[in-house]
């Protein structure tokens, strides 16, 4: 398997895993005080781990405005340093957040807004343009939306994004995004327990890259969670939203997603591979166009998912066999 892949039809090169960089954002949330993080960070271990990812070829960094109120940008751009121009970075605009209190406030779908997010991002991230920008309301008015494909151009032209995407589990509005020439990607929820058939058609269809969101099942798929242990106060995944699946309010992983895990397990760990490296492999087998963004919060995990890498793509018997046990 090739170690890259390209963004869609912009001809931008990435390694074939990306870091997502939401946990490193650390604690925020919502009006109601309903967590929106991982829970505590240690910015030096994050600073450290992205600089190990670098070094182990990882050149596709993720994050949006809101992650930690802007915390997530400011680490990521002081870890870089440097290095900024050996990789490419994505971040996303649309929320509204305050980051006295790290508290997401409302959202904004307007151009006007869309321009002054960026602004604040590049200052965050301390780089003079962002290589792929998201729009991070997954469910925008279609219409609205168009208007904000036409300014991202326009954003292109002045040379302050090289391409841009949306971040949407619906393939219908992917596609009014999709009809920008400097559309490159979507990026959407995809992992072996959660198939997107419709979405990866659509990238197919469109070329544009799939960029893959919670590949490990929001932790599910890493192991560590068999045992159910307590979940951190200020993690997400203690009190899930509707749309977080395979958690329990106060109760941690669901049992039957736990049981699911544990049927793949052998073949996902075949040829050596960690339950992690085995769901990574599933999406690099699943089509050409994925670039799975696994979460990490140290040097350990970043370790374990660029090393994914040398492992490469799952074989043909291997995903069948995944298939068969999930009965699809």
């Amino acid at each position: 398997m090739e170690t890259t892949r390209t963004l869609g039809r912009s001809g931008i090169e990435v390694s074939a895993v990306g870091f997502g960089c939401w946990a490193i954002g650390g604690e925020w949330q919502d009006p109601d005080g309903q967590p929106l993080g991982w829970g505590r960070v240690d910015d030096e271990e994050s600073v450290r781990a992205i600089r190990r990812a670098l070094d182990l070829g990882v050149t596709f960094f993720d994050t949006a405005d809101v992650y930690g109120t802007g915390h997530s940008e400011y680490v990521l751009g002081r870890a870089l340093g440097r290095r900024r121009d050996e990789v490419v970075v994505a971040t996303k605009w649309g929320n509204v957040f305050d980051p006295d209190t790290r508290t997401l406030t409302g959202s904004d779908d307007s151009p006007e807004h869309l321009r002054r997010a960026l602004t604040a991002s590049l200052r965050r991230l301390g780089t003079d343009h962002v290589d792929l920008y998201q729009l991070h309301l997954a469910d925008a008015d279609p219409d609205r939306a168009a208007r904000l494909r036409d300014a991202c151009e326009e954003l292109v032209a002045q040379g302050l994004v090289r391409a841009y995407a949306w971040s949407t589990d619906d393939p219908a509005r992917a596609a009014v995004f999709a009809k920008g020439p400097h559309c490159a990607a979507v990026q959407h929820a995809l992992n072996v327990l959660t198939d997107a058939p419709e979405m990866l058609r659509l990238c197919e269809e469109a070329d544009l890259a799939s960029v893959d969101r919670s590949p490990l099942a929001m932790g599910l798929l890493t192991g560590k969670h068999a045992g159910r242990p307590p979940l951190q106060e200020g993690d997400i995944r203690s009190r899930p939203p509707a749309w977080l699946r395979g958690f329990g309010a106060g109760s941690g992983a669901d049992p039957e997603w736990l049981a699911r895990v544990d049927a793949l397990r052998d073949v996902l760990t075949s040829d050596g591979r960690t339950l992690a490296q085995g769901a990574l492999a599933w999406l690099w087998a699943r089509s050409p166009r994925t670039v799975p963004i696994p979460g990490f919060r140290s040097v350990a995990q970043a370790e374990e998912n660029a090393g994914a890498l040398g492992k490469g793509a799952l074989n043909d018997g291997q995903m069948a066999e995944v298939e068969r046990i999930l009965g699809r």
